[in-house]
């Protein structure tokens, strides 16, 4: 099966998590769209989504999903999104689609965080993926500083912008052993908006999509994150 076609197949296993008649949040990115497309089928069922992305809303619209704003909710019972990376204990790298903050904006109003991806996303450590961080312009400078003291390789994202018109920096070199700690300490420097680090808003399931069809992995079950 190619990269895609695994994408597809957890894309449509995600429906088995979505309630009937609920509201679903749903996230962004390549996986994402097939688990989109795959809920255009049962979307008679559900009440609506709220999603992460102005390019998710689009297609949710597309497919006569009514999009909801966040604020319109108080809980989601559960949050669908892909990820950039994912370790052994459901902590991710997220924010190649440029989408990280308002994806943990909807991800902090989940009960349950369903993380899709194909096999190659799993790794036993964090950050063979770039680090996305999203950040304030006038801080770059000195950001890019405090990621090299680090032992990380900060640089900003050519041409792109996020749907909150904030420049990413994707910081290279790291070797994110300790991902809550890391997410807490990064969180808190001045200029950063959002690290694309996911540990205090972990996945409690990943449904990986391997040659021999949808690997489950389970990590409720896990101390918590944060």
């Amino acid at each position: 099966m190619t990269q895609d076609e695994l994408k597809a197949l957890v894309g449509r296993a995600a429906l088995d998590f979505v309630p009937e008649g609920a509201i679903v949040g749903v996230g962004t990115g390549s996986t994402v769209n097939h688990f989109i497309d795959a809920l255009a089928g049962i979307r008679q069922r559900i009440a609506g989504a709220v999603s992460s992305s102005e390019a998710s809303s689009a297609r949710l619209r597309a497919h006569g999903i009514p999009v909801l704003e966040a604020a319109a909710v108080q809980r989601l019972p559960v949050y669908i999104d892909g990820a950039d990376e994912i370790d052994g204990s459901g902590c991710m790298i997220k924010g190649g689609g440029a989408a990280l903050t308002r994806e943990k904006i909807v991800a902090d109003l989940a009960e349950r965080f369903v993380c899709i991806a194909d096999e190659s996303k799993q790794v036993p450590v964090l950050g063979r993926f770039p680090l996305p961080v999203e950040v304030i312009p006038m801080a770059v400078a000195q950001l890019v500083r405090r990621f090299a003291a680090l032992g990380g390789s900060a640089t900003l994202r050519e041409g792109v912008r996020t749907d909150n018109g904030l420049p990413i920096l994707d910081v290279r070199g790291l070797s994110i052993t300790d991902p809550p700690a890391m997410e807490a300490e990064v969180n808190q420097w001045p200029g950063v908006v959002t690290v694309g680090i996911f540990a205090r808003h972990r996945a409690s399931v990943c449904l990986l999509g391997t040659r021999d069809g949808v690997r489950r992995l389970d990590f409720a079950s896990l101390p918590s994150a944060g």
